[in-house]
């Protein structure tokens, strides 16, 4: 993406995705952390936002309307296909995905985590 935000792939411009802020890549949740932190909601706000949606394995990008909804502190409700799929996602104090249900969930996090482990 350039400042213009017009996205390449593979060194071929993809115009369907042009004008898109955030990435959204279907393997991970940290790309939903993105707009999370970005739009800083307050618990009862929501925020509609497009994404250039990273396909996987296809490795496509295609455009996809997300919403954002803030429930309390540590929770949201996302949402896209016009709210065909749904997932309640949970975030710690610094607003780190840490919960997509049925896709992704952190194992450990803390001290011990950061931690390097002699062999």
């Amino acid at each position: 993406v350039d400042s213009d935000r017009r996205w390449w792939l593979n060194g071929s411009e993809c115009p369907n995705v042009a004008g898109c802020f955030d990435i959204d890549m279907a393997f991970s949740p940290s790309t939903n952390t993105l707009p999370i932190r970005r739009l800083n909601l307050q618990p009862g706000d929501a925020a509609v936002v497009r994404a250039a949606w990273l396909r996987f394995p296809e490795f496509a990008l295609e455009p996809l309307v997300q919403r954002y909804s803030r429930i309390d502190l540590a929770t949201y409700r996302y949402e896209s296909g016009g709210g065909v799929f749904t997932r309640t996602l949970r975030t710690n104090s610094a607003g780190f995905v840490v919960s997509y249900p049925e896709f992704w969930e952190v194992v450990h996090s803390g001290p011990a985590a950061n931690q390097r482990r002699s062999l």
